[in-house]
């Protein structure tokens, strides 16, 4: 009997009415993923279509920012979950629309939006604040069942997660700062799949600028993941990035999950 594995799928859109331009909805049915996450979806339900609020009659969860057409996330699934839970309980955070977390029989699915350092560096702290307490949710989740943490976490973790890591060490996501945290929270007991199943592939990125020729040309960041709780890390059969995949200044991610 073949076992089966459910098709997780994680992409920052870059504004949800935006890239239906590029054929979002004929795109998610031909995918026939069992869970889209979406982030930065800058929009909320009552501003959508039917249609666009339950696409091809998935089971869909949103948390929207209260500022219109900014941040938000949404989560769509064939499943309906056992339980959502919209944000962290925690205002500043909550406001903006970041985390979305869903439950299944097998795993918590927390779908979050990272806030971005800003290119001044004016939302550091603010960011940091917001890294140090999902952590702290994710591991009271992880009490009950493992737990899988997708989404646009903007930060490039490692040298080799980005094509021109000597020239970035000041700018937001690749900060001393940011990357200490990414390492703090592998060694919490989370699992990076993708770098742990490519330890050393370079050129693998889900962010590319939007200036002429640098998405053509790779030169990227690899700040979208899917981690995992260690009980779930030999059950991932297959991560990877969709780069041929367009419509936002991000590609979809992937991972297969055997149940």
């Amino acid at each position: 009997m073949k076992s089966k594995t459910s098709h997780l799928i994680s992409w920052n859109v870059n504004g949800y009415r935006a890239v239906q331009k590029s054929g979002f909805v004929d795109w998610m049915k031909k995918e026939k993923m069992d869970v889209l996450s979406l982030q930065e979806i800058k929009v909320k339900i009552d501003q959508l279509e039917p249609e666009l609020v339950t696409p091809h009659g998935y089971h869909a969860t949103w948390f929207s920012a209260e500022k219109p057409g900014y941040s938000g996330v949404a989560t769509f699934s064939k499943e309906k979950p056992l339980s959502v839970k919209q944000g962290l309980e925690i205002p500043e955070f909550d406001l903006e629309g970041r985390v979305l977390t869903t439950e299944f029989d097998a795993y918590y699915l927390v779908n979050a939006y990272f806030p971005n350092s800003q290119r001044d560096h004016a939302r550091l702290g603010y960011k940091l604040n917001f890294c140090e307490a999902i952590l702290k949710f994710l591991k009271k989740l992880e009490s009950k069942k493992p737990v899988v943490l997708c989404g646009d976490y903007n930060i490039a973790h490692e040298e080799i997660d980005l094509m021109n890591p000597k020239s970035n060490h000041k700018t937001a996501g690749f900060l001393p700062e940011e990357r200490q945290w990414m390492s703090h929270y592998l060694k919490s007991g989370f699992c990076d799949v993708f770098r742990q199943q490519n330890p050393g592939a370079t050129g693998h990125y889900s962010w590319w600028s939007y200036r002429p020729g640098v998405r053509e040309k790779n030169i990227g960041w690899r700040i979208d993941y899917h981690t995992v709780s260690e009980d779930l890390v030999n059950r991932v059969k297959k991560i990877g990035q969709r780069p041929e995949i367009f419509g936002s200044d991000h590609c979809p991610i992937e991972i297969e999950i055997l149940n």
